[in-house]
Formats: structure tokens, C-alpha cells, sequence
């Protein structure tokens, strides 16, 4: 899969092509509809497909301070939409200057004379241009103007047919948010995963006998509410059953919230500098205080019990 950084690196003998645009955070279910059926139709119409993306989140630059949540980094984002299909992915620079382009000018610019575009598929709430004013109306009167077809996915709903929530990504980071990772997976397709350099921590778990993987956080990750999960810790090239802490440790009186991960029967992992990834299967418990270390080990204890059953089953 070809990936660009800007429409510069787009080759110049670039054909038509079949495309898609959207921030795609997290590339879950309903993205990809989207991009599946891009592919399908390129497929078809024998033209290369490109997914359109965007660094950083476009609230980040219309509205400094709000950007959301992120559900997976975009070298993630990349993978899992190579895994799809898509023959190039293009992240385009989002400035403050990229943001006043009408819809009109978008199109042109990006669409029409790098992408070369012989048919677009959107979502049914698609926007673009300034102040978002472009929808799939103005983007299907534009492709008659330059010559390209726009087709619309309808998003599956959750639950029974025709009820529940569209799969979004706003839907995924709430359900993330209140710890509901394995309706989240619903929506994601998959569990819920952040990413991060092992860095040093208090090292009790260590002392105890338990040692985690304490993870710096790819900035503005979508992390869990506070508790103890089943998941798993993907290092070393493997993907190891983990009882995963998110919290502020309030039983050792901490105050930063950190993401840390142990690796069920490993004390043997050195991976202090590495970079590795979390994901997040089922919750299991909130966050306690205990009145003893005693207690507090066999509490853990119990925990790593129970994410032992529930990682088995995956």
C-alpha cells in the first residue's frame, strides 16, 4: 500500500482513481462499510483506491483544545485499512489555511486535479469544506461539474435491525470512556487498542512479584475509565493475556494516571524502551482501596484469575 504525507507526494502520471475521505479514527465498523465498498468498486471499475485522511483532527485547527479522543494512531489506521484493501492512503496537512478551502475549492484541488477521481463513496454525513458547509448533495452537483460519480453508504445501526446507534467514532470513545470495552469492540470490529514506549514506573510491581509494562501514551489516546481489565499486551511479536490497570493507583495514595499492563505468568520481559500496544477485552473491576497490603495482593490475585478465564475464551 502506497502511503503519502501530502498531496506533493501524489505522483504526477497519477490515473483516475476511486476515493474516499474522512478522518477514519479507529477505522471501525462502520468505516469499514465505507471503505469496502470503495474497494469493491474500484475493484470493479479496474482504477486504484485511495483513502483521503487528515493529521491533525481537523478540531484541533478549527477549534484549538478540542481534539477528541483518539482511537488508533494513523500508522495504525494505515494498517488496519491495508488489511482492507486500500491501495493508498493520503494524510493530508490540515492547517488553518487547508480549512477555508470552500467545498468547491476542495474538491478541485484534492479530488479532481491530484486524485484524478472517477467515483467517491461517503458516508450519509459526510462534510467537507469551510465550516463543513459541503455535504453528499454538494459533493454529487460538484462531480457533475468535473466528472466523477459519488455513491453513499448507509451505516449499519447497533443492536436489532433497524434500532440502536449508527457505528461512529463517537459512540466508540463514549463507550470507551465509560468502560464499556466490549461494546466498543462491537463498534470497532475489534478490542480497543493504545500504543506506547515502556517507560519506568514506581516498580511495586515488580517487588510484588507482578511486574507491568507501564506505557507512554500516544498523546490524545482514547483510554478506558479507570479499573482493572482483561486484555492483552502485544510485544515482542506476541500477544500475551494481560490484566491491564488504569487509574491512579489510589490504594499507594498516586495522583498520575497511567495505563499498565502484566503479562499473565511473565516476569521475564525486558521491554523498558520498546514500543507496544494494549488491548482492552472486558472490564473487570473499578478502582479500590484496600485496608492492607495483604489485601490488596489478594485482590490481584483474584483479578489475574479472572483474566485468565475471560482471555481464554478470546
Amino acid at each position: 500500500m502506497q502511503r503519502w504525507r501530502d498531496m506533493a507526494d501524489v505522483p504526477g502520471d497519477w490515473g483516475r482513481s476511486v476515493v474516499t475521505i474522512g478522518s477514519y479514527d479507529g477505522v471501525h465498523r462502520g468505516h469499514q462499510l465505507i471503505i469496502g465498498q470503495a474497494v469493491e468498486q474500484a475493484r470493479k471499475l479496474g482504477l486504484p483506491n485511495v483513502v483521503v485522511t487528515f493529521s491533525p483532527h481537523p478540531k484541533e485547527v478549527t477549534r484549538p483544545g478540542t481534539h477528541p479522543p483518539l482511537l488508533a494512531p494513523h500508522d495504525r489506521r494505515a494498517e488496519l485499512m491495508a488489511g482492507l484493501g486500500v491501495d493508498a492512503v493520503l494524510v493530508l496537512p490540515f492547517t488553518k489555511e487547508f480549512s477555508q478551502l470552500s467545498p468547491a475549492e476542495f474538491v478541485v484541488k484534492v479530488l479532481v486535479e491530484r486524485l484524478r477521481a472517477r467515483l467517491v463513496v461517503e458516508g450519509p454525513n459526510f462534510r467537507f469544506g469551510h465550516r463543513a458547509a459541503g455535504t453528499v448533495d454538494t459533493l454529487a452537483e460538484l462531480g457533475e461539474t468535473y466528472g466523477f460519480e459519488v455513491q453513499v453508504v448507509d451505516l449499519f445501526a447497533r443492536g436489532s435491525a433497524g434500532g440502536g446507534e449508527p457505528f461512529s467514532s463517537s459512540l466508540a470513545r463514549r463507550l470507551i470512556a465509560e468502560g464499556e470495552v466490549a461494546s466498543a469492540a462491537e463498534v470497532l470490529g475489534r478490542p480497543h487498542r493504545v500504543e506506547g514506549e515502556v517507560v519506568h514506573g514506581a516498580r511495586r510491581g515488580r517487588d510484588l512479584g507482578i511486574p507491568t509494562a507501564n506505557l507512554d501514551l500516544v498523546p490524545h489516546s482514547a483510554v478506558p475509565a479507570d479499573g482493572v481489565y482483561a486484555g492483552w499486551l502485544l510485544a515482542d511479536g506476541e500477544r500475551l493475556p494481560a490484566a491491564v490497570s488504569v487509574g491512579t493507583n489510589p490504594h499507594f495514595h498516586g495522583t498520575a494516571r497511567t495505563v499498565e499492563a502484566y503479562a499473565l505468568d511473565r516476569t521475564d520481559l525486558e521491554l523498558y524502551g520498546q514500543w507496544v500496544a494494549v488491548e482492552f477485552g472486558a472490564f473487570v473491576r473499578g478502582q479500590e482501596t484496600f485496608d492492607s497490603l495483604d489485601a490488596f495482593l489478594a485482590q490481584i490475585h483474584q483479578d489475574i484469575e479472572r483474566v485468565r478465564v475471560l482471555t481464554r475464551a478470546d
